[in-house]
């Protein structure tokens, strides 16, 4: 295959030299998957026995120059991961040379590598030491770190504590500090919020100048087309283009499938749903307090929240990371129970809170759907009805049989999802579980949802991307320390949470469809 080169590329001193990359894996039995045994009750059928040549990455050509960013996109399971991982020495390839010069940092999406009962201040220290860097450079980096994270008084709290935003922001902050030579960020940022971001964005500008390389994998098309200065786009195990971002990001929408004619287009309309006057959650001065600095000091992630939800609302949580939002799904779905006041959710609940919660990384995706779904109280035979559904919809035909440690964050966000939407629950909660799908899997969910409309009484949606609440949910929820801030339409809550960042979205309009019913029950 020929090398991809890009004209416009002004770099001249070579960082990186990729020829011909491929990576295989026999299809079938695995040797560590010996763990799935055990589950052979949930098995909808016995596991085929023939071996077959898999080929997630094919004949990979590219150069990576000195003092760029270079972004890679693709859909998910494009190859993407597995080629950050050969780049970072952590895969061997089976054809081909890697060549880099240089010592590479990668933090591969938020919180791996963290040990969830140390502190943020331990797991800085275990993370630093992962990435060969001497203790005393930690030191010396140590309140940096802290202060760049925000995370405050968290950083000297278990990491169990921290919401999904937490955990990127430190990871990030960790591997932005310790002097990289060069740096993979892998769907590092996707739960970061827009504040944070923009100083992520400045952060890499000041490494690009010090290190010799960024590498970028990333599902936002918006953010690669502002921080990357080329673009590598994956399709199946390939490299499909190489070049300008903004080029490369019109031909890769391209490639997206069109809806059908009869469903809406979310970029054109909101949400259609008929909202009664049915509640089926309200929350009445709720309070969710953790004892911190060793049961010395009181800290509440949710104080004094009151709402209501009623049946047929698409509810969109926003605010920035550790503003309660997490916490609160958790009481949603009795993970948690307030300190204060009450919560009354009428109905069953199932959620998704972050991609691939619950899964087991051994087992297959077949062996994880069953277990999932058993773990969500749904029957077997009911999984076993739907089985075909939730495989088609996830896309994961060719993978389902493979353990789920194997795929990539966004193949585990597309099954996660595919579990919960085809086996409709009463009231839907998403946490966070669709940052890292890609363009044509966010538009699909976005659908599924206005779908399940139908059938689920409320859906609740916790998410960092602005565009995805004002195309899909009928009211907005704004969070700020553990408050409700603003609650309201979707658009006038997105409009203050932007306006409190300093971001002002121009010439944007959204139509709005949503149809109220105030029949009383």
């Amino acid at each position: 295959m020929e090398e991809h080169n890009d004209k416009n590329n002004k770099h001249h001193n070579t960082v990186i030299t990729s020829k011909n990359i491929g990576v295989s894996f026999d299809n079938g039995n695995q040797k560590d998957d010996i763990k799935s045994l055990v589950f052979n009750m949930f098995k909808r059928k016995e596991a085929k026995n023939k071996k077959e040549k898999v080929w997630p990455l094919k004949d990979i050509n590219f150069t990576g120059s000195q003092g760029e960013i270079l972004g890679i996109i693709g859909s998910n399971g494009a190859g993407k991961t597995t080629l950050s991982k050969i780049i970072a020495g952590i895969l061997q390839q089976d054809k081909g040379t890697m060549d880099v010069d240089g010592n590479v940092t990668a933090l591969f999406s938020f919180g791996m590598g963290f040990n969830k009962e140390l502190t943020g201040r331990e797991n800085v220290y275990l993370n630093g030491m992962m990435l060969g860097i001497n203790k005393e450079l930690i030191s010396k980096y140590i309140d940096a770190i802290h202060e760049f994270s925000e995370i405050g008084q968290f950083f000297e709290q278990p990491m169990k504590y921290y919401s999904s935003g937490m955990k990127a922001r430190l990871g990030f902050s960790v591997a932005s500090h310790l002097h990289p030579e060069i740096l993979i960020l892998d769907e590092a940022l996707n739960t970061g919020d827009a504040k944070f971001g923009k100083k992520a964005a400045e952060k890499l500008k000041e490494l690009v100048a010090n290190a010799k390389m960024v590498i970028i994998v990333t599902h936002s098309l918006r953010y690669a087309q502002r921080n990357c200065d080329r673009l590598m786009w994956l399709d199946n195990g390939e490299v499909r283009e190489i070049g300008d971002p903004k080029t490369i990001i019109e031909n890769y929408k391209k490639t997206v499938p069109t809806p059908p004619k009869r469903k809406r287009s979310l970029q054109l309309t909101k949400t259609e749903t008929t909202i009664g006057s049915k509640e089926v959650v309200r929350a009445e001065n709720v309070g969710v307090s953790f004892n911190l600095n060793n049961n010395k000091e009181e800290y509440w992630a949710l104080r004094n929240v009151d709402f209501k939800i009623n049946e047929g609302e698409v509810v969109g949580i926003i605010g920035h990371n550790g503003a309660g939002k997490s916490t609160l799904c958790k009481v949603l779905t009795n993970i948690l129970r307030p300190d204060e006041g009450n919560i009354k959710v009428t109905g069953k609940t199932s959620s998704l809170l972050g991609y691939g919660t619950g899964f087991n990384a051994q087992l297959t995706g077949t062996d994880n759907i069953y277990l999932n779904a058993m773990l969500l109280g749904i029957s077997k035979q009911r999984v076993h009805d739907k089985y075909d559904e939730i495989v088609e919809f996830s896309g994961l035909k060719k993978a389902i049989d493979k353990p789920v440690k194997q795929y990539s964050a966004g193949m585990k966000s597309r099954l996660g999802f595919s579990i919960a939407a085809i086996l409709k629950p009463d009231i839907f909660i998403i946490d966070e579980a669709l940052s890292t799908g890609d363009l044509a899997f966010q538009q699909k969910a976005s659908e599924r949802i206005q779908e399940m409309m139908e059938h689920a009484k409320a859906v609740i949606i916790v998410s960092h991307s602005m565009g995805f609440v004002e195309k899909v949910c009928t009211r907005g929820i704004w969070m700020e320390q553990g408050q409700v801030r603003f609650d309201g339409s979707a658009e006038q809550a997105v409009a203050k949470y932007r306006e409190s960042l300093g971001i002002i979205k121009k010439n944007r309009v959204v139509k709005k469809t949503v149809k109220r019913s105030n029949t009383n029950n």
